[in-house]
């Protein structure tokens, strides 16, 4: 099984991508979670032309260097795993949850590093929620994250099928939690128990400042609720709550340009601490 998908790691990968945008694409069709505030084309078109960009830059060579390097340190011996005798399931399992509670601890710096926010903010200025949401990575940003990946599989010396199969993991959760995808609530329940949910993610996106300093985890739920940062709903309700950062609402940081930019307009009091409440006059979703 480990060699299998080390010799087809390029295809898996290129499968778990491309096939969840068609399920989640298919998914929000079929059963969407909210209404768009605005139109779907020019929202996927600059979603997807940046999601084009970022591999151009990054991310195109990110997935396979995590598997180069595992390689690497599988043949040279250097890494935590190749000193410590383990199982190869053992360590290939300690190894993915190492590699998500460091996604964590990575995502909770981006918010909390007002340098390391600037790279990240460009996400947040989203104003609606859907799978494109997960393109939505200035690649400076995806540069700094892709580089402590690759640097967590060198000291830990991750089985190279581990990587894979984290790499398949990852990309698929991130388009899944971000989707406008309705799911019935005695399932979400369930669902939230091992995986990150579009409803538990929603909260992270929200303008309010305590629900967007939440739900961090990408891959597995569990961190938030260990570390003390799960909320599992917001105040308004997913219908209702509003979505983004209050200074980036114009149409221009929605666009292509607007995106790449983010990182080098000046900070506002609002979108570095306080992001906009929730709008007034909007009832309260039913739980």
């Amino acid at each position: 099984m480990g060699e299998l998908l080390v010799r087809h790691a390029a295809v898996l990968y290129g499968c778990a991508y491309f096939g969840s945008i068609a399920l989640a694409a298919a998914w929000e069709g079929l059963a969407p979670r909210r209404a768009l505030s605005g139109p779907l084309r020019a929202r996927w078109l600059a979603h997807f032309a940046l999601g084009v960009i970022d591999p151009l830059v990054v991310r195109a060579a990110l997935p396979m260097l995590d598997v180069a390097v595992a390689i690497a340190a599988a043949e040279r011996g250097f890494g935590l795993f190749h000193h410590v005798q383990l199982p190869g399931w053992l360590a290939g399992l300690v190894s993915i949850l190492v590699l998500d509670l460091t996604r964590y601890g990575q995502h909770r710096l981006l918010h909390r590093v007002p340098l390391l926010w600037r790279l990240h903010r460009a996400h947040h200025t989203d104003v609606d929620y859907d799978f494109t949401t997960a393109l939505r990575f200035h690649p400076f940003e995806s540069l700094l994250t892709g580089s402590i990946g690759v640097a967590s599989v060198a000291v830990l010396g991750a089985p190279v099928a581990a990587v894979v199969l984290n790499e398949c993991l990852f990309v698929t959760s991130a388009l899944f939690a971000h989707s406008n995808a309705r799911i019935p609530r005695s399932l979400d329940r369930v669902l939230r128990l091992a995986v990150v949910t579009p409803d538990l993610h929603r909260v992270h996106h929200s303008a309010r400042e305590r629900e967007m300093q939440s739900n961090y985890g990408s891959l597995l739920p569990w961190w938030d609720r260990v570390l003390g940062t799960y909320r599992p709903d917001p105040v308004d309700g997913h219908a209702t709550m509003t979505l983004g950062l209050q200074g980036f609402g114009e149409p221009r940081h929605r666009t292509l340009l607007g995106m790449l930019a983010n990182p080098f307009l000046p900070p506002t009091r609002s979108s570095t601490k306080s992001p906009m409440g929730p709008r007034r006059g909007v009832a309260r979703e039913e739980a």
